[in-house]
């Protein structure tokens, strides 16, 4: 493990952007194109994609009947969004008040396609899909992956395929993770209730079995300060989405993405056994036909992360 240097510049732009989502209020335009390694460089130097990409899309009538007649009849639902996450998911922008993101481009442009209104509310990431199976939210958005763990409670509607990775100091020694005993003695930040925080957790026990020193698991529930703990050096690597990672390297000086660890499907979610499944699959999957999804995925330069046709709560991506 190296030393980290007394002090690290955080550009003024990824300030502004973690200022925002610290204070749960979180601008730009253009349209990304794809890189080698999937992710385009959409935000780059500071500006967050405001390009339209959802307001010409229309009703399809053929996915809209896949709708339970007292959602159509009613035409809207109530999301749950996850705001202030690791963009490209979902954040404000300056106003504090516009939430924009890949997360809700999808969401807004698959409720056209059915001819919805979506009733948006901001919550934590990890309460959302709790209150799924309570019934105060119709759907939930906040890059869910689907695992076979969280399958049991909950229905998954698959957008993109997205997935686990690090990302590190530039002085770091690691150069790849490939392994859990990798990090043994190092400090992990991760975000609160994801899926990296309970990987993180359930791989504890490799270094103890390799003789070594337990990595620490530091979970915050912002990325301030979950990107802030890696800068200061309080923590010696972030887990998170690939493409989440990818943007927030491009935005601070002295990081390093260690590349892809462990891919996941990302989906919308519902409470078990949702009537809701079928019309969002097949209005996913005409996002894909008319042009719209890769557009989207253009935008916040994501293309590494499309899917051919949309699942419902497919079994979990394993290696």
């Amino acid at each position: 493990m190296s030393t980290p240097p007394r002090s690290r510049r955080i550009p003024a732009a990824f300030a502004l952007i973690t200022a925002a989502t610290l204070a749960l209020t979180a601008c730009g335009s253009g349209d990304a194109t794809n890189t080698a390694g999937g992710a385009a460089p959409a935000g780059k130097g500071g500006k967050i994609p405001t390009a339209d990409v959802v307001s010409s899309v229309g009703r399809n009538e053929a996915a809209a009947r896949l709708l339970p007649p007292d959602v159509r009849d009613r035409g809207t639902l109530a999301v749950a969004s996850s705001v202030g996450g690791t963009p490209p998911g979902a954040l404000y922008l300056e106003d504090g008040r516009t939430i924009v993101g890949q997360d809700i481009d999808f969401a807004d442009a698959v409720a056209k396609v059915l001819g919805l209104k979506l009733k948006r509310e901001p919550a934590s990431f990890e309460a959302i899909l709790p209150a799924l199976g309570s019934g105060k939210y119709d759907l939930g958005t906040g890059n869910f992956g689907v695992t076979d763990e969280r399958r049991k409670s909950i229905d998954f509607v698959t957008y993109i395929n997205d997935g686990q990775g690090f990302a590190v100091r530039e002085d770091s020694d690691l150069k790849k993770v490939t392994g859990f005993e990798q990090l043994c003695g190092l400090n992990v930040a991760t975000g609160a209730g994801t899926t990296f925080e309970a990987t993180l957790e359930d791989n504890k026990h490799v270094c103890e079995e390799a003789g070594k020193k337990p990595y620490g698991v530091k979970t915050y529930a912002e990325p301030g300060a979950l990107w802030a703990a890696l800068q200061q050096g309080r923590a010696d690597a972030v887990m998170s989405t690939i493409n989440g990672l990818r943007y927030a390297v491009r935005q601070q000086d002295g990081l390093r993405f260690l590349g892809e660890y462990h891919r996941l499907d990302v989906g919308f979610a519902f409470k078990k056994g949702t009537k809701l499944a079928p019309a969002f699959r097949a209005a996913v999957d005409r996002l894909i036909a008319d042009g719209t999804y890769d557009r989207i995925l253009r935008k916040w330069g994501t293309r590494g992360s499309a899917i051919e046709k949309s699942q419902i709560s497919p079994h979990e991506i394993k290696d």
